[in-house]
């Protein structure tokens, strides 16, 4: 990916913090996806992305791994606890090293991020080798961990496990392998997008205390993508909120949740509370839809689908909050609690 610009801001980050993104901005040909998207996580937090499809939740995740396509121009600053430099701007061969490696993900679909012709136990050694340099483990040993890992996520008969190909697995133990490859190289920073959607409640919910207790272990950071707002509040102790490529609402989830103070947020929240349904059984909605990439109006992105939206609300409301990491950007903000 490209640099809008040169960076000169400082590329250390504060012995807590593992990742510190300031300003994130992308642009993909004439389309303007992201806006000025800044946020921090430390050592041993877990916090969830939330909003709908096209919020730009999963752009944020492979902007943050540097997946972005060649054409991508890209502002603002990325910095990774343990990486001498800004991963905005850096040059492919850096960004491998640092995948897998410092930062990780684990991908909705395990059948499209698992090589279908390799097993899977060759697939986890292979994570862990290509990282090793000079000194590290051999195919064998590294054979010998993948195991280790697969006994980790829960796979049952591991050493079995580890000579079966992708499509021989169930699509939870799929994901379990794509767990241990990102675990592989205990990376400070693990990104989750949304890795339980194609699985049923019940391995779902195995799958969720796998990802807790793998970061956990590791005293790893975790970026969680989701739009079950039930998983976050599960599993995060912080939730930054997406709408139209910007960040409206951040904060604890607790507080977010109990008296959300974006209207979008209180929408959002709304829409999924089983209690708040009509006695005809109809959840609240928020009406239309989210435009299309690149398409939102000036000023508050959401102001097209706000009740509340008033002539002020086409200029881009400011930051309302203490820092990036609690607060709200709001023209005419919600004050009721959400009862619990």
């Amino acid at each position: 990916m490209s640099a809008v610009a040169a960076q000169t801001r400082p590329t250390d980050v504060p012995s807590a913090r593992v990742l510190d993104v300031e300003g994130l901005d992308v642009r993909i040909g004439r389309h303007h996806l992201l806006h000025d998207v800044t946020f921090s996580i430390d050592r041993g937090e877990r916090v969830g992305l939330i909003g709908e499809s096209g919020s730009g939740k999963s752009l944020t995740s492979l902007a943050l791994l540097g997946l972005l396509p060649d054409d991508a121009a890209v502002g603002g600053s990325i910095r990774l606890a343990g990486v001498g430099r800004d991963l905005v701007g850096a040059r492919e061969r850096d960004l491998a090293a640092v995948r897998g490696r410092e930062v990780a993900m684990v991908f909705q679909e395990p059948m499209t991020a698992l090589n279908p012709t390799m097993r899977v136990g060759d697939q986890v050694a292979e994570a862990i080798t290509v990282h090793a340099g000079r000194g590290g483990p051999d195919r064998r040993a590294a054979r010998a961990r993948a195991v280790e890992l697969l006994d980790q996520v829960g796979l049952p008969d591991p050493a079995d496990a580890a000579k079966a190909y992708p499509h021989q697995l169930s699509g939870g133990q799929r994901q379990r392998v794509v767990l241990a490859i990102a675990l592989a190289n205990d990376p400070a920073l693990l990104v989750c997008d949304e890795p339980t959607t194609a699985l049923d409640v019940t391995v779902q919910a195995r799958v969720l205390d796998l990802i807790v207790r793998g970061v956990e272990s590791r005293d790893a950071a975790m970026l969680f993508i989701t739009h079950d707002l039930s998983v976050v509040a599960t599993v995060c102790e912080r939730v930054l909120v997406m709408y139209g490529g910007r960040v409206v609402e951040a904060g604890p989830v607790d507080d977010v949740f109990r008296r959300p103070r974006h209207r979008y947020t209180q929408g959002l929240l709304a829409a999924s509370d089983l209690a708040a349904a009509s006695p005809g059984g109809r959840l609240p909605t928020i009406r239309g839809t989210v435009p299309a990439a690149g398409a939102f109006p000036d000023g508050c992105v959401f102001r097209s689908r706000c009740d509340h939206a008033t002539q002020e609300c086409a200029t881009t409301p400011a930051w309302t909050g203490p820092d990036p990491g609690k607060g709200f950007a709001c023209h005419h903000p919600a004050h009721e609690e959400r009862a619990s």
